[in-house]
C-alpha cells in the first residue's frame, strides 16, 4: 500500500462521454507523541535503558503513587511515603509503539521481586506500569498475560498494573544522572546486580542491545 501522506491525489470519473477530474488534498497525518509511566527500582537506570530506544524522545525521573504531594528525594527515600521512583518516557509512536515499549520494559527488569530491585529494597524500588487511559491498560495487560505464558523462568511476577497518580518531577541533579556521573553510575548499575539478575532471569540483558 502506498503511503499518500501530504500528498495531493487525482481521482478521475467516467460518466458517459464526460470525464470529470477532481483534486483531493491530503492533510498530513502527524505522528502521535505519548508517554509511558513506569517504576523499575532506581530511576537512573530507567531512565538510562530507555532513553537508549529509537523513538524514545525524552525520560525524565520523577515520584508517583503515593500520597505526599510534592515529595522530595529525601522524603521518598524514607520509605513512607508510597511513592515508587518512576521515569515518564515521551516517545513518537510511529518509531515505537507502547506495546514495544511494554514488552522491553519486563525484560529490564526482575519482576518477580515484591519488595523492590536488586540490592534496592523497599517501596520505592517496587516495579510498576502506570496506565493513563483504557487502552494503555490494555495494551500493558496484553503484554503481561503474553510474558507469563512466554517468561524463561518459574517464579511468580508480582509487577503492578495501577491507575496513574500524579507524576512528580525529581530533583534536576537525578536527571540524567547516568550522563552527568557516568562513572558513579556504572559503578553502581554494576555493584548492585542489575545486570547480573537480569542476564539469569531473560538471558540477555534487553539495554545491552544499544550500546
Amino acid at each position: 500500500m502506498k503511503d499518500y501522506r501530504g500528498k495531493t491525489m487525482k481521482w478521475t470519473m467516467m460518466t458517459g462521454s464526460m470525464i470529470t477530474v477532481a483534486v483531493l488534498s491530503v492533510v498530513p497525518v502527524q505522528a502521535e507523541i505519548q508517554t509511558m509511566i513506569a517504576a523499575g527500582g532506581c530511576f537512573w537506570c530507567v531512565e538510562s535503558d530507555f532513553e537508549k530506544v529509537d523513538g524514545v524522545e525524552s525520560v525524565v525521573s520523577g515520584y508517583t503513587g503515593g500520597t505526599l504531594v510534592n515529595p522530595t528525594y529525601k522524603q521518598v527515600s524514607s520509605k513512607n511515603t508510597g511513592h515508587f521512583e518512576a521515569v515518564k518516557i515521551t516517545f513518537d509512536d510511529e518509531k515505537v509503539s507502547l506495546r514495544e515499549l511494554t514488552d522491553y520494559f519486563w525484560k529490564t527488569i526482575d519482576p518477580t521481586d515484591p519488595n523492590g530491585q536488586f540490592c534496592d529494597k523497599g517501596e520505592p524500588y517496587r516495579t510498576g506500569l502506570f496506565y493513563q487511559n483504557d487502552e494503555q491498560k490494555r495494551v500493558f495487560e496484553a503484554s503481561l498475560s503474553d510474558i507469563e505464558k512466554n517468561k524463561p523462568f518459574s517464579e511468580d511476577i508480582v509487577t503492578e498494573i495501577l491507575p496513574a497518580k500524579t507524576f512528580y518531577l525529581a530533583e534536576e541533579y537525578h536527571q540524567d544522572y547516568y550522563l552527568k556521573n557516568s562513572w558513579r553510575y556504572r559503578f553502581y548499575r554494576s555493584s548492585c546486580g542489575r545486570e547480573a539478575r537480569i542476564e539469569e532471569l531473560w538471558g540477555s540483558v534487553a539495554s545491552e542491545q544499544y550500546h
